[in-house]
């Protein structure tokens, strides 16, 4: 599991039903996010959340109960408050997608919490207060309430995308070398005329068209090998059984 993920702990506070803690702990799951913590729940554990839960009962198993806001937020660096609506108050608020880019750099080193309130009234502006941040989903005007555990799933889908970009960018592309793709281009030429498709008399500018053509797709070496391949296969098709 990504580093940054296994911080980020997500906050119900006064969930009224145990379905929306069993969905949320399903969305957290497939994000791979396991921490969760609920502040005064109405019911839980609840036969209800496990079979809304689907394969992430350990979710739910080592979720941590809380009687307060402040107990569920010891220990971390970073609180954002995620709220469909605007508030007057001392907390700067930024949309989902910039929230998880915060949450995910802080999550590298020490403990973050998204903050979720009831399904009936969402978060009171005293829980805000006890936040840093606060995150909203940019949602349609004229609708703008998720359930509670759309919502969750929002938050921990840009959580996710902003920590594996940071995997995917430390492994680039290997692109192909000049003498691989040079290789190409003088067996693709070769079959060409070969086939009768290129005039080796009056060749024009068919294959300066063609390095074009690949030249603006930036090869991988496992690209030009499948080229080559193909070519190959043109020239002399394989047997099928």
């Amino acid at each position: 599991m990504n580093n940054a993920l296994k911080n980020i702990r997500i906050v119900l506070c006064d969930t009224k039903h145990p379905s929306n803690i069993g969905s949320a702990a399903r969305a957290m799951k497939t994000m791979g996010l396991t921490q969760l913590y609920l502040v005064n729940p109405l019911r839980f554990p609840d036969k209800e959340a496990d079979w809304l839960a689907t394969n992430s009962a350990d979710v739910l198993a080592q979720a941590i109960v809380c009687s307060d806001l402040d107990s569920a937020l010891s220990g971390v660096a970073l609180a954002v408050a995620c709220t469909a609506r605007g508030r007057d108050i001392a907390v700067p608020a930024i949309v989902a997608r910039e929230a998880a880019a915060r949450v995910v750099e802080v999550a590298r080193a020490q403990p973050v919490a998204l903050v979720f309130g009831s399904e009936v009234r969402g978060l009171t502006t005293d829980q805000i207060k006890r936040c840093q941040m606060l995150a909203t989903i940019p949602a349609d005007a004229s609708h703008t309430s998720l359930n509670l555990a759309a919502a969750v799933q929002v938050l921990a889908y840009e959580c996710r995308m902003h920590a594996v970009d940071v995997t995917v960018a430390n492994k680039p592309r290997e692109l192909a070398s000049h003498d691989d793709i040079e290789r190409f281009y003088a067996h693709l030429e070769q079959e060409l005329f070969a086939s009768g498709f290129l005039n080796p008399v009056l060749p024009k500018r068919l294959m300066q068209r063609v390095r074009r053509l690949f030249a603006r797709t930036q090869l991988d070496r496992e690209e030009v090998r499948i080229l080559r391949g193909i070519v190959r296969t043109l020239r002399e098709p394989k047997k099928r059984s």
